[in-house]
């Protein structure tokens, strides 16, 4: 039940909740599935995507949080410092915002398709924002 399908832009991608560390998050996620939204390219964080959400509050704290998610790793970071949002790494990322370095928890990961991050990262960046949607996998 932890498998997960992401279309972004042209691309498919295979992927997996990270429940045994992230539990709460993957909870909450899963719970609006299916999830749609646009992706734009980071401005702070180096190469990376993101769904700026603003003030939405999930009632989450951190778990499982990081500020270099690895190329496929998806981060929620629940809001405090700066907006919350949910950051998909396609290459190397230091995770931030105009006020400094952020952490976010890491609660799904990419698992099929990976060849195709750096090329949705780089349609982001010159072609703007792309559709993503989240589904449980058939």
């Amino acid at each position: 039940m932890d498998a997960l399908t992401i279309t972004a832009g042209p691309f498919t991608f295979g992927a997996r909740f990270e429940s045994a560390a992230a539990p709460k998050t993957c909870a909450k996620f899963r719970s609006l599935l299916p999830y749609e939204g646009q992706i734009v390219h980071v401005r702070w964080s180096g190469e990376g995507v993101w769904i700026p959400l603003g003030d939405t509050d999930f009632g989450l704290g951190y778990e499982n949080h990081t500020s270099h998610p690895a190329p496929g790793q998806i981060i929620l970071y629940p809001g405090g410092i700066s907006e919350t949002e949910i950051l998909l790494a396609y290459g190397g990322v230091q995770f931030s915002s105009k006020m400094g370095q952020l952490a976010g928890n890491h609660f799904i990961t990419i698992t099929e398709g990976l060849e195709n991050l750096a090329e949705l990262g780089k349609r982001t960046l010159w072609q703007g924002a792309q559709p993503i949607r989240f589904e449980l996998a058939r």
